[in-house]
């Protein structure tokens, strides 16, 4: 999307890829998540930002909030095509008269997990890189709403948005932001 809007800064440093090395943060992909396991601690990670350098953009704060809303939007995506695959698969099951509730231990109920499970993760993501608090996606989006005269204003604030991030890890309020996820993946692809 950046590259749309004039800056090509992510496609000069090999970051528009489906390949997962490039986008890999050691601290954040690698060692938080094995801790985690390790420990029973909270899984949490990261990826490595894609770099943007708004100074390229024709029209920076309108496409800031582009930019940074595509993110959440292609995990929307994602989660609706993991649900169509698990729909599919019901109505294949159905069409040879399988019992849906009974293919639990099989092929064709890991198939229906991995849907259940992608529904899940991507709507936890794009709900999650929603919060307008910076460096997460909604604080792009967030930026990209406000008037022109409330932008140093934000910006100041935006610059602790990773401790607003930790507080809410921290005290365990994230929960209640996953709340309407378990819903509507619920509604998506029923478990």
């Amino acid at each position: 999307m950046a590259s749309k809007f004039g800056d090509n800064t992510a496609k000069f440093l090999g970051r528009v890829t489906i390949n997962p090395i490039p986008h890999l943060d050691i601290i954040g992909t690698v060692i938080l998540p094995i801790v985690a396991i390790l420990t029973g601690a909270p899984l949490i990670g990261w990826g490595k930002p894609v770099p943007v350098n708004p100074r390229n953009l024709r029209n920076p704060i309108r496409d800031e909030l582009w930019i940074s809303a595509l993110g959440p939007l292609s995990n929307i995506v994602l989660a609706l095509g993991f649900a169509a695959v698990g729909w599919a698969e019901i109505l294949i099951l159905q069409a040879f008269n399988t019992p849906v509730s009974g293919f639990t231990g099989t092929v064709a109920g890991a198939v229906y997990a991995v849907c259940h499970m992608g529904v899940m993760l991507n709507l936890a993501l794009a709900v999650f890189n929603m919060i307008p608090v910076y460096p997460l996606d909604g604080g792009g989006v967030l930026r990209g709403l406000l008037p022109t005269r409330m932008l140093a204003s934000y910006d100041n604030i935006a610059r602790h948005g990773i401790f607003l991030l930790l507080a809410l890890l921290m005290t365990g309020a994230l929960k209640i932001v996953f709340i309407p996820v378990r819903i509507l993946a619920g509604v998506l692809l029923p478990m």
